[in-house]
């Protein structure tokens, strides 16, 4: 397994919403992850809007997102989702996630 630390940035304005949503990722979409190789994910997000993930994947984080690039799921819940974040490239934040390098681990 390879470990994975990625940042976004939510929109302050819609932190509350953002939240609620995540209360209730729809099972479908949460299928979807695990078939395509994400494991221990999870989301951290600060009072400033920025949004870390970390999950980790089987191969690398390329294919576990091009994966989901293929579940019709994912691209429901890409629009969903794409309101709430600032400055998306490519007009999803899967397609928007900034890789961090891994400099230090405790195992």
């Amino acid at each position: 397994m390879k470990r994975v630390g990625f940042v976004l940035k939510v929109r302050q304005d819609k932190l509350a919403e953002y939240k609620k949503h995540h209360e209730a990722v729809w099972p479908e979409m949460q299928d979807a992850l695990r078939r395509t190789g994400w494991h221990n994910y999870s989301l951290f997000l600060g009072d400033d809007g920025l949004l870390v993930g970390y999950v980790e994947v089987e191969k690398s984080f390329a294919e576990s997102l091009a994966g989901m690039d293929r579940e019709p799921i994912n691209a429901k819940w890409q629009a969903v989702m794409a309101p709430f974040f600032e400055t998306l490239k490519g007009g999803a934040a899967d397609k928007s996630m900034v890789e961090l390098k891994e400099v230090f681990h405790l195992a």
